[in-house]
């Protein structure tokens, strides 16, 4: 019943002549005028009734060097996600859709996950920093390290004693950076600094940064922020750190597209646990007190403490994981191996549970509802009826002649009974 409701929505659409047979006789994929190897279901997001959309061989080519890894191709998919052209909207939908079906088949075929990070916190924390320092070692560019000052040890942040080992990965890792910069509320623009602050780790052939502007979004997570993560992994990245603007509770957005979500804060920061919204703190799985070096030890080791014991009486998020507290410096490297090895003890519970799954198939409706709503929205101040009414009941508003409350609920009855 469920395929036939499917095919259903599909009757009002015209056969490309590409995929016409000399039998005339179509395919059920060919009256869906899309590839055979195509989902229905995920390519249903990319066509319209009212156009014959063809997958352009030059597409088809950039699909192809993506899946093999290839860098720029990815930076090109990426770009086509975040048009506002429809067309090449259609195009980046359409890798996007392969992108989902490429990574089904190896994760079925492998068993293996990529893992998604998310990194925030107020801004002069260090996050950009600390993504260097880290990725840098993920692919094998910067030997870690696993000295710390004597001063350090002694704080929550390693919670070993000077004589026990640590250990030392030796797995090395394609690392994708999705940095989202804050947008100008007056010219929308954006600085996109955070990759001249990642100078080694961008040009290393087994890494990836993309910063990108929020465009205005509350928490800092631009709509193509989720898609460009899944075509990061099929493009062969078995890390992505998703690093977001830090500056709200709506921050926590990027909390339903990562599987481990990171708060950075600065030792001096003046009342660290009223200096950030607790919104973002309650999402946190590990909080790092970053630049945690020279004088700044002491500090960062108090406000770790502070951090240790706020989060004692917290609920717990997550049913076997209770959140961390530790220190790092991306400055001197101290911290970040003990950090990562943190991260894969909480991937591997996340595995063994079948958490990692769960989570996101759940984070995957999120996302739906989302679109739904910021679709709602998109569709919402184009109509035609809406524009044409809506500056007549903004002078209203603004005189005093209507409330705000029953504008808002005119407006919604004439998009209603205008579409």
């Amino acid at each position: 019943m469920f395929r036939s409701f499917n095919l259903s929505c599909f009757h009002s659409l015209k056969p490309c002549p590409r995929y016409l047979q000399k039998s005339d006789k179509l395919s059920v994929h060919d009256q869906l005028r899309i590839p055979p190897h195509t989902s229905t279901c995920a390519s249903r997001s990319f066509r319209s009734t009212s156009d014959d959309f063809c997958v352009p061989n030059n597409i088809k080519e950039l699909k192809e060097r993506l899946f093999a890894g290839d860098r720029r191709s990815l930076a090109q998919s990426i770009t086509l996600l975040e048009s506002k052209n429809p067309d090449r909207r259609r195009e980046g939908q359409y890798i996007l859709s392969e992108a989902m079906n490429y990574l089904a088949e190896r994760e079925t075929r492998t068993g293996t996950y990529t893992f998604r990070v998310g990194l925030s916190g107020p801004p002069g924390a260090g996050k950009s920093t600390f993504i260097e320092a880290l990725g840098t070692r993920l692919i094998g560019l910067v030997p870690w390290v696993s000295e710390l000052p004597e001063q350090a040890r002694k704080g929550p942040y390693g919670k070993r004693s000077s004589n026990e080992p640590v250990s030392i990965p030796t797995e090395k890792h394609r690392v994708a950076v999705l940095a989202v910069d804050p947008s100008s509320v007056t010219t929308g623009g954006s600085l996109l600094a955070d990759k001249t602050r990642m100078y080694e780790l961008s040009r290393h052939e087994n890494a990836y940064v993309r910063p990108s502007p929020s465009g205005g979004n509350l928490g800092g997570v631009a709509r193509s922020t989720n898609e460009a993560v899944l075509i990061c992994e099929a493009a062969g990245f078995d890390v992505v750190l998703v690093e977001t603007v830090g500056v709200g509770q709506s921050e926590i957005a990027v909390a339903e597209m990562v599987d481990l979500f990171i708060l950075l804060i600065p030792p001096a920061g003046g009342d660290e646990l009223q200096g950030i919204k607790r919104g973002i703190v309650e999402y946190a799985d590990i909080v790092v007190v970053n630049k945690a070096d020279g004088d700044l030890i002491a500090p960062a080791r108090r406000i770790a403490a502070e951090y240790s014991n706020a989060l004692k009486y917290q609920r717990m998020r997550r049913p076997n994981w209770r959140p961390q507290v530790m220190l790092a410096s991306s400055y001197t490297g101290a911290g970040i191996v003990e950090f990562w090895n943190r991260v894969l003890e909480f991937k591997e519970m996340q595995l063994a549970s079948k958490d990692l799954q769960s989570v996101r198939k759940k984070q995957m409706k999120v996302w739906m509802w989302n679109y739904i709503k910021e679709g709602i929205w998109d569709h919402f101040r184009m109509h035609p009826v809406v524009r044409h009414q809506l500056s007549s009941i903004e002078r209203k508003v603004e005189a005093g002649e209507l409330a705000p409350g029953p504008a808002a609920e005119l407006l919604i009855n004439i998009f209603i009974q205008g579409s």
